[in-house]
């Protein structure tokens, strides 16, 4: 009788490991497919499992085949950091060196006359900016190697995240430039760091807000559904604009053009975006129209330049224009203008294009712009194929810095709108832009290279 039940016990424990299927022998212990119900040893024994309980990942990787394991690890941890594993995004990496290489040669040409009657060395704007550029390539590449997704985690001591970090870093810079800061032609924007030269905390806000705006809208991505949800999005990042605004309303103005233009890109509803569109351009017109000082006094030449030849904001956008058309289809070429010979004052800064028009022709600034087109474009690929929300809001932050910053600045040249100080991304004078603009292409490689690291991975599982 003992060994009838027996004999039935077996058969219906082995009847029912061939309906649930087992795995292949040799292991320790083999599980059912259905693993929430049964563990079933290869003793024929099962283990009934308590529900909602869930494997330990040690248990996982001994219950699989070896030739299994290495494609778990793979599809389960996200490296912090990826060295030498070849996923650079070598179409946009080009962009960015080209913009740089061109952007000092350019400097060159246009300040070798200034640098040399001012500080008797030909090449002392092109050295600073070039020490900048080399210190920008290399942060960039390193960060580029990060995992992006760093940002996101919290700091133990605080509770907030680095994103969360960095903006409030950015308004303690700005507090302090405000009252400490070095002035220069009449603006107190930059603070003194001894041998290194000077930094200007207004670009590191740039990369500052574009975090904060994408971690925030990744925590809730429909929070920006209601304009309620808006506010709280940007109130901390107005704080940081706000202050900017006191020395740098150029500066503030792209900075909102960012926060904007992001928080418009994330939200599904468009319509009170326009609106605050409208409100914000009708004041900030009011403002130069009716309000006072420098900035009022810009916007009337800008309506009459001719009637104000003499004025110094006026003959400089005289110049600008004077080189923009002496330079035909062609220019006269690369070295050859004129208006950088005391003309056009600071044409390294600001004004850069302008001697690109006139040296290069219409054909050489047509050429540049389409560079910053191909390079938005590339940018603009990579963030609809981020990993996560996150990657891809910080890549079209990016792009909309890059896309106001050409097009206001070529505005300014072309005197399509009134003057207001905003360089030429990459190319223009400035060793904290060029530096900073170089940290967000690094975030934006970053980015790439999780893409491109997710993709080998799901090729290593597929195969």
């Amino acid at each position: 009788m003992s060994d009838e039940r027996r004999r039935r016990s077996l058969q219906s424990g082995r009847t029912a490991r061939t309906q649930r299927g087992t795995t292949r022998r040799g292991s320790s212990y083999v599980e059912d497919q259905n693993e929430e119900q049964y563990t079933v040893y290869q003793n024929g024994d099962r283990k009934p499992r308590k529900k909602g309980s869930k494997k330990s990942t040690s248990r996982r990787m001994r219950s699989m085949p070896k030739n299994h394991k290495s494609s778990y690890r793979m599809r389960n941890k996200q490296p912090l950091v990826t060295w030498g594993n070849g996923l650079y995004d070598h179409s946009l990496l080009f962009l960015v060196l080209f913009l740089v290489v061109f952007g000092l040669i350019m400097i060159y040409s246009t300040s070798y006359y200034s640098a040399t009657m001012k500080f008797n060395n030909s090449m002392y704007y092109l050295k600073r900016q070039g020490i900048m550029v080399i210190a920008g390539i290399v942060v960039m590449l390193c960060m580029s190697k990060f995992n992006y997704k760093i940002f996101l985690k919290k700091i133990p001591q605080f509770q907030i995240s680095w994103a969360t970090f960095t903006l409030l870093v950015s308004i303690v810079l700005q507090v302090y430039v405000l009252v400490n800061g070095k002035e220069f032609n009449g603006a107190k924007r930059w603070i003194e760091i001894g041998p290194l030269g000077t930094f200007q905390p207004s670009d590191f806000a740039k990369v500052a807000v574009i975090l904060f705006v994408s971690y925030q809208i990744y925590q809730n991505p429909r929070i920006l559904d209601t304009f309620r949800g808006f506010v709280q999005v940007v109130v901390l990042a107005m704080v940081d604009i706000a202050l900017i605004a006191v020395e740098n309303v150029s500066t503030a103005i792209i900075l909102t053009i960012i926060v904007g233009g992001t928080c418009f890109v994330a939200s599904r509803r468009k319509e009170y975006y326009l609106i605050i569109g409208v409100l914000g351009a009708v004041g900030l017109a009011g403002i130069l129209m009716f309000g006072e000082g420098f900035r009022m006094k810009r916007f009337q030449i800008w309506l009459h330049l001719e009637d104000n030849p003499a004025d110094d904001y006026a003959y400089q956008i005289l110049q600008g224009l004077y080189a923009v058309a002496s330079g035909g289809l062609f220019g006269k070429g690369l070295g050859k203008g004129v208006q950088k010979l005391g003309y056009v004052p600071e044409a390294q800064n600001d004004w850069i294009f302008s001697i690109i028009c006139e040296e290069l022709g219409m054909f050489g600034a047509c050429c540049v712009l389409c560079v910053f087109i191909f390079l938005l474009w590339r940018i603009f690929q990579i963030a609809i194929n981020a990993p996560d929300l996150f990657g891809g809001m910080i890549c079209t932050g990016i792009m909309i810095h890059i896309a106001a910053q050409v097009a206001i600045n070529v505005a300014v040249v072309t005197n399509s709108i009134p003057s207001t100080g905003v360089a030429l991304p990459f190319i223009s004078y400035g060793g904290t832009s060029v530096a900073l603009m170089l940290i967000e292409m690094g975030l934006v490689l970053s980015v790439s290279n999780q893409i491109k690291l997710k993709q080998k991975q799901e090729e290593a599982l597929q195969s």
